[in-house]
């Protein structure tokens, strides 16, 4: 299977991830996996598993739409998404999108290394009732 094939069969499983599946992880990464976003740096499997847990506890709802999933060269693929998420205490409840991308390095059909990049202040910080005001004021500051 090329790259690219991969990371659309992975970015399918991703996407069919919840609260109630996790243990699903399994069939997508390595034991040793590695998982960083601008916000974690995870390792293992098990502590993947506790910190998914810990974020579908958090949110009402949350969902991945893979825009394209390119691979670059055997066992390494990009992956372009949007995430969508509802968090009772964020944007009053309402429904936040926020854009990113997934760098991903796999072998024997699991994902070893995942390294999430995306806005850090457009999942959560912007939307902090006294934080976000700051935020909106300083982008308005410095456009």
């Amino acid at each position: 299977m090329n790259a690219s094939q991969f990371a659309n069969e992975f970015a399918e499983g991703f996407a069919a991830l919840d609260k109630h599946n996790l243990a699903r992880l399994a069939e997508l990464y390595h034991p040793q996996i590695h998982f960083t976003d601008p916000l974690h740096d995870v390792n293992g499997l098990e502590a993947l598993r506790s910190y998914c847990e810990n974020l579908y506890s958090n949110v009402s709802d949350l969902q991945f739409e893979f825009l394209q999933c390119s691979g670059i060269d055997e066992g390494q693929a990009m992956l372009r998404w949007n995430m969508r998420y509802s968090h009772p205490r964020l944007a009053g409840g309402k429904t936040i999108c926020v854009p990113g991308c997934t760098l991903i390095q796999f072998r024997d059909g699991k994902v070893y290394r995942h390294i999430d990049y995306y806005d850090a202040g457009a999942l959560l910080y912007e939307h902090l009732p006294v934080l976000g005001r700051v935020i909106a004021w300083l982008k308005r500051r410095l456009a």
